[in-house]
């Protein structure tokens, strides 16, 4: 069961595409698209990435924040950027911490759940069934 829309963002430490430290309240006062997604550079995911990708401008245009989470380590989150051109940073999972925070463990990988969070760290809406071509659209025109 995924967390529920009004409940406070858990706030996560964890390392980047680059293997950077991260942590969600770093993005305090932006509206941020957190979403998990099984496995770096395979087919669903890799759509979903390219849709956010491309949507990008639009989302920076609306002062939001993009960050991806999967299980994948850093040097795999590394190369899934280069290959497809991604322009926002993807969470390191490996031990399924900031999965399990976020209620999206499905036995070994996140499962494909995306949750807007708020300038104050509220989440405001839950995706908990992603049509991965279209799913960038769908999270724009959820945030008018």
């Amino acid at each position: 069961m995924t967390l529920a829309v009004g409940s406070t963002a858990p706030d996560f430490t964890a390392k980047d595409t680059n293997g950077d430290t991260i942590t969600l309240s770093q993005f305090k006062g932006k509206t941020v698209v957190l979403y998990f997604y099984p496995k770096d550079d395979t087919p669903g995911c890799t759509k979903e990435a390219q849709g956010f990708r491309d949507a990008y401008s639009e989302i920076q245009g609306k002062d939001m924040v993009v960050l991806g989470v999967s299980m994948d380590d850093s040097a795999s989150h590394q190369q899934f950027t280069e290959k497809y051109g991604l322009p926002f940073q993807l969470v390191a999972d490996p031990d399924g911490t900031v999965t399990r925070a976020y209620d999206v463990e499905g036995g070994g990988y996140s499962k494909r759940v995306t949750y807007i969070i708020d300038a104050e760290g509220k989440i405001i809406k839950v995706f908990d069934k992603v049509d991965t071509a279209n799913h960038a659209k769908d999270v724009l025109s959820s945030v008018s």
